[in-house]
């Protein structure tokens, strides 16, 4: 399945956005800003760029996706019952002690899920190890790897960096939802985190800087990153916290609470 309309694809990630806040509310937890400004990203990634067939959720030549920011599982949960890999009914169990789907994805329990995530920091050095292995063994398959601003302020992520770069990893895309907004205010405040391009460049890394919610440059960033050889891409996506809520967007108190009913319920209708 390849969708390449562009109002297909923004009706996609506006159900994942409808998805996300009903069971954040549903559950009463759960971190709905991150997840709604990821939501273009991976759309883009699940209907239109990997090699994935839900039919065949465990092919061994399969594209891997890597959700390093995990605590934002219920934006990869609401994608994967987009594209098929879980029941929509299932949603229902999100972060409940009865269900499967835990406030952080577990290879273990869901279909489609392709690797364990929670402590931030550790993706990309996961997804190097996928994507190491494919190139080994020559299976060609290439590797996505999610993270966010904040947590590109842990050191393993630049330890991790370094490991793609001295692999020539070319069939690794990271991609860094740029909301610019972590737990406790804007990434300048809590860490001072700056040039994120800059410093993806310094550890030879080819990186890409698009608007994260524009479908065509994402779509545009993803095949560069396809034909680039010999070192690994990032795409900086700059993306909005909160992404298609007007009381959500750009606040980091929304970085992980829910909605109550009045605040559902406005949500919603603007999604509508």
């Amino acid at each position: 399945m390849k969708i390449t309309d562009i109002e297909e694809l923004r009706k996609i990630a506006n159900n994942v956005r409808k998805n996300i806040v009903e069971y954040v509310y549903k559950a009463g937890s759960g971190h709905p800003g991150g997840s709604l400004s990821s939501a273009d990203i991976l759309t883009v990634l699940y209907f239109n760029q990997m090699n994935i067939n839900e039919k065949d959720c465990k092919a061994l030549l399969r594209d891997r996706f890597v959700l390093s920011k995990g605590h934002c599982s219920i934006a990869l949960y609401s994608i994967l019952a987009q594209r098929g890999f879980i029941s929509e009914s299932e949603l229902n169990g999100f972060r409940k002690i009865d269900g499967i789907l835990q406030g952080h994805p577990d290879m273990n329990k869901i279909t489609g899920v392709d690797m364990t995530t929670g402590s931030l920091g550790q993706g990309l050095s996961v997804a190097n190890g996928m994507a190491l292995t494919s190139k080994i063994n020559h299976d060609g398959y290439r590797v996505y790897c999610l993270l966010g601003d904040g947590e590109i302020e842990e050191g393993q992520i630049w330890e991790a960096a370094m490991t793609s770069s001295k692999y020539n990893l070319d069939n690794l895309c990271a991609i860094v939802d740029y909301n610019n907004l972590q737990i406790n205010g804007t990434i300048k405040e809590v860490k001072g985190l700056d040039d994120i391009e800059g410093k993806f460049k310094s550890f030879g890394f080819n990186t890409i800087v698009v608007d994260g919610h524009n479908m065509q440059q994402l779509i545009d960033g993803f095949e560069t990153a396809k034909i680039t050889k010999g070192k690994p891409t990032v795409i900086i996506a700059k993306t909005i916290k909160g992404k298609g809520i007007s009381f959500m967007e750009n606040k980091a108190e929304w970085h992980g609470k829910a909605p109550n009913k009045e605040e559902y319920e406005k949500a919603i209708k603007e999604l509508s």
